[in-house]
């Protein structure tokens, strides 16, 4: 949160710390990518589309525009003007570690990044009694530069990789690192590999807007020189950062994945089972920067002065590991012989109550993995029961009207029947797609409807798309609620993604076997 100032300071009595902290957030992009939401990514939600849901006009108390919320809520000069609006917007991305909501406070490695620089700036400019407030604005990661461009914000700091096509869009400041390597790290699912040739013809996942995307994309260009075959590059949803793809890799829902060697030290005592191939690198000597627009001199030289006496360290890298990550409670292994061995016994019931209730079967395997790990026994205090973890009463309500959730098709039925229900009855808005009421809804099966209606105002109050749960609705559950809800879709949001990778794995597989003449063999 922006502290708290004197409300008799001239000019800004009538802005709050709320208030303040709005004024960013009023400028926050939905969090959501282009794709198919049948894809195996993953990725289901138009970023176009959803960036012009954002756009939301402030009201002061008596129901009339803010002229001063109005007046920066789009800008794209350089920091004289926006020390007129006395604020700059940081833009990041919502992950642990970098910035996100701990109930009502803003924690993370880009917060405290945030708050010092807001110090240095007001000094350096000496500002006195009518300080600038750095405000930080969480989006998706392919909407960094897209939203700096357009005025919604003013800096990226998301550990953004200096390349040449970025630098045909955007300025960068200093580097804030040393140079790293971008490396494949394997986990306990990886073939095995003596080298960067055995991936050829392999699969790898990757966001579209990454660095990665693009070094694999290089390096496919000296496969086809050299006559071997392609990587096949899978996009994954912009919604899973670096540390969702190996939390993947360590619990086996990937194999591997490409990364910044550096990041590794920060994951080093949660994520145990990863292996990282220093051997195998896909770009060297990246250097990471603060993104700012192009002629920006003004804020540039004040951003340099800051970082060079700011740059990232084994101080910062320790703060990060210790403080945000080492105690998180991340995913377990949905993927492992056992779990994929019961989703198998279980699927023909996930694929009919899916059906029936228009829910995608492996989501509700998901939500049955991360309610009961698909473990019918399981019992929780609050009297929920088996694989959906599902009350007798709530199985008996009208609106559901399941009985016997002891076992376990009619718990199944139940926990689908009901989720169709949450999602038909709350999140049915016409401006709500389908993604994202099926998101909603999961949301509401954690923490309950009446919550989640109220959630969703919340949300609107703070400038986000109610429509959305990722990086909108999701940031009002974790600073009025808790992280179990946030952790909760996420989780089932990372499985679902797992589980359709593997699915359509064993179709490419059969596929491959069909065309050669073995099917069956």
């Amino acid at each position: 949160m922006v502290k708290r100032r004197s409300a008799n300071r001239k000019g800004y009595r009538h802005l709050s710390p709320a208030r303040l902290l709005l004024i960013g957030l009023i400028l926050t992009l939905p969090g959501c990518s282009e794709g198919n939401e049948e894809s195996t990514s993953g990725s289901a939600v138009s970023s176009a589309k959803a960036a012009e849901k954002a756009i939301y006009t402030p009201r002061s108390n008596d129901g009339a525009p803010d002229p001063v919320l109005e007046k920066i809520k789009v800008f794209t000069g350089d920091l004289d003007g926006m020390v007129e609006r006395r604020v700059v917007r940081v833009l990041t991305v919502y992950s642990v570690g970098r910035y996100f909501l701990d109930g009502p406070r803003e924690r993370g490695l880009v917060k405290e990044i945030s708050d010092q620089f807001e110090k240095h700036l007001n000094q350096s400019l000496k500002t006195g009694n009518k300080p600038v407030h750095v405000v930080v604005i969480p989006v998706a990661r392919d909407q960094l530069i897209p939203a700096l461009l357009s005025g919604k914000g003013d800096i990226i700091n998301a550990s953004l990789s200096i390349t040449a096509s970025r630098e045909q869009q955007i300025d960068f400041s200093l580097p804030v690192t040393k140079p790293v390597d971008e490396i494949l790290v394997t986990g306990p699912s990886a073939p095995a590999v003596s080298g960067i040739d055995d991936l050829a013809g392999a699969t790898l996942y990757v966001r579209q807007s990454s660095s990665y995307r693009e070094s694999l994309d290089a390096l496919n260009r000296q496969f086809a020189e050299n006559g071997r075959e392609a990587i096949r590059i899978e996009s994954v949803s912009e919604l899973l950062e670096d540390d969702d793809l190996v939390e993947m890799v360590n619990a086996g829902l990937l194999p591997w994945a490409v990364v910044d060697d550096y990041k590794l030290a920060w994951w080093r005592d949660v994520f145990t089972d990863i292996v990282p191939r220093e051997d195998i690198v896909l770009r060297s000597g990246t250097r990471f920067a603060w993104g700012l627009r192009p002629n920006s001199p003004q804020l540039k030289k004040v951003v340099d002065e800051f970082v060079a006496g700011h740059r990232e360290g084994t101080l910062l890298g320790n703060i990060l590991r210790n403080r945000y990550i080492r105690d998180f409670d991340w995913a377990g292994n949905a993927m492992e012989e056992q779990a994929l061995d019961r989703l198998s016994e279980l699927e023909a019931l996930f694929e009919k109550y899916g059906d029936k209730y228009d829910v995608e079967p492996l989501m509700l395997a998901a939500q049955g993995y991360q309610e009961s790990k698909l473990d019918q026994s399981a019992r929780n205090r609050s009297g929920a029961i088996g694989i959906m973890q599902i009350k007798r009463s709530t199985a008996l309500d009208l609106n559901v009207n399941v009985k016997g959730i002891e076992k376990v098709e009619p718990n199944i039925h139940a926990g689908a029947k009901y989720l169709a229900f949450l999602r038909d009855r709350y999140f049915s808005d016409p401006g709500i797609d389908k993604l994202n009421r099926n998101l909603l809804a999961l949301a509401a099966y954690n923490m309950g409807p009446a919550r989640m209606i109220k959630l969703r105002r919340q949300a609107a109050d703070l400038g986000y798309d109610p429509n959305l749960w990722f990086d909108n609705v999701e940031l009002a559950a974790a600073k009025y609620v808790s992280h179990e809800p946030v952790t909760y879709v996420a989780n089932i949001f990372k499985y679902y993604g797992a589980y359709s990778i593997n699915m359509a794995q064993i179709e490419r597989h059969q596929a491959a076997r069909k065309r050669a003449g073995i099917e069956g063999s």
